[in-house]
């Protein structure tokens, strides 16, 4: 180096990526080391040593970088040290920077293990070569392997790690495969099949994982968000979807896609709309498997004409014994049974009558529909009190009237009416395998 020169002073820049496609470049340790000696040999004058693992692909992500280049603007350095020109660049924009501050005279040399690039013309441009050759390499190696991921797929084999219930294989021409994993897929389609045929729900297949100790490849109990995201996975029963598109997948199924259907159905859950979904027999029953209380929920299914059906099923609530075997009920059903005990259902007359007398009021139809030819039948005689008080008097003819009332409601009055209604029932029932059993 001319004796006249100003005195450069380099900054040993030494990057590793993590990503795959660098991993046959040296390590930092090694860029440092093989810089050092050519700076001793040369006599070059190092400054500082910064050192980063990051990506150079895309331009602005490397902070490390970044402040290098700050610091050659402000005049702080004015020369790098580098083991080749891929390790300062492999995008444009970053490129862009690195010349324009040669063009400016701030950032005089470059020095690489076998090259020099000073600020001229064909130093240069042959830098932006270089380091443009590594950008194409960057492009090509990534339409590679999206091709490769494609090719994969369509040979029905899902790129990457095999979700929970199956493992993957290295085949010896390298080629990685999907076979069941025989400890968990047992326990996996179990799951399936509590949800689709025992009504669980998430968080009761979470609390039944927990109870036989299952765990994932790494000794980790399966997250409630995990437990829904295996539940919802169609490759369990041989689909997969990549990107956009759906492939047939070469694994075994663990389910049928019947049985994944059902599932689904299964977990779809209804917006809440607190205090205005009713479920007016969910208080007059409990579970005769388990003496559990009984709830209650709607389902949506899609027909084949595109129209959506709403429906109402009662079960046992599963908090006294989460796998609890009593199966759901329709409402409809629960309410034909109900029907056929009216004769023995005990009545809070008093309760009854009341109710009565303002639903008469307040419809005069339902005075024909229900009273009949009855309504000449009965009398309610008031009889004064001390507190002013109206008592009725009832003949076995009211009875007869209140039930025939009682059957109104059931068969055609709204959820109000018949959460209102049923307060005047005394009887309670056992709700076991779809039968009502009055107590």
């Amino acid at each position: 180096m001319d004796s006249q020169s100003p005195k450069i002073n380099y900054c040993l820049y030494a990057r590793k990526s993590s990503e795959s496609d660098e991993r046959q470049a040296m390590s930092i340790d090694s860029q440092i080391k093989e810089m050092q000696t050519l700076a001793n040999r040369e006599g070059l004058h190092i400054k500082e040593i910064r050192e980063e693992s990051h990506s150079a692909k895309l331009s602005g992500q490397r902070p490390v970088f970044n402040q290098l280049l700050i610091d050659i603007e402000q005049g702080e350095l004015s020369g790098i040290i580098t083991w080749a020109p891929d390790r300062l660049s492999r995008n444009a924009g970053d490129l862009g920077k690195i010349v324009d501050l040669m063009d400016q005279e701030k950032l005089v040399q470059i020095k690489t293990y076998s090259q020099t690039f000073s600020n001229n013309p064909n130093e240069k441009f042959l830098l932006m070569i270089l380091c443009s050759q590594a950008k194409l390499e960057n492009d090509n190696r990534g339409v590679n392997v999206k091709r490769g991921l494609r090719n994969k797929c369509e040979i029905g084999i899902r790129p990457g790690v095999a979700p929970i219930g199956y493992k993957n294989i290295l085949k010896e021409n390298r080629i990685s495969i999907v076979e069941l994993d025989p400890e968990r897929a047992p326990v996996v389609k179990e799951m399936f099949y509590k949800v689709a045929y025992k009504g669980f729900s998430g968080r009761m297949v979470k609390k039944w994982l927990d109870d036989v100790k299952f765990t994932t490849k790494n000794g980790c109990r399966l997250a409630l968000s995990k437990v829904y995201f295996v539940l919802q996975n169609p490759f369990y029963y041989g689909e997969f979807k990549y990107g956009d598109t759906w492939y047939k997948g070469t694994h075994p199924p663990l389910i049928s896609k019947q049985t994944f259907e059902k599932v689904q159905i299964q977990l779809q859950v209804a917006p809440r709309q607190w205090n205005k979904q009713l479920f007016p027999f969910k208080k007059i029953c409990i579970c005769g498997s388990c003496g559990g209380s009984v709830t209650a929920e709607i389902k949506y299914r899609r027909t084949r004409a595109n129209i959506v059906n709403s429906h109402i099923y009662y079960h046992c609530n599963r908090i006294k014994k989460y796998d609890c075997p009593e199966p759901y009920i329709t409402e409809q059903e629960l309410i034909k049974q109900l029907i056929g005990y009216l004769p023995e259902i005990r009545l809070n007359t008093s309760y009854l009558m009341q109710e009565f007398k303002i639903e008469i009021k307040r419809l005069q139809n339902l005075k024909f529909a229900v009273m009949s030819d009855q309504s000449s039948r009965f009398e309610m005689t008031p009889h004064n009190n001390a507190g002013s008080q109206i008592k009725m008097e009832y003949t076995q003819t009211q009875t007869d009237m209140l039930r025939d009332y009682l059957l109104h409601i059931l068969q055609f009055g709204s959820p109000e009416e018949r959460i209102k209604i049923l307060k005047g029932v005394n009887s309670r029932f056992k709700l076991i395998d779809r039968q009502l059993n009055i107590q």
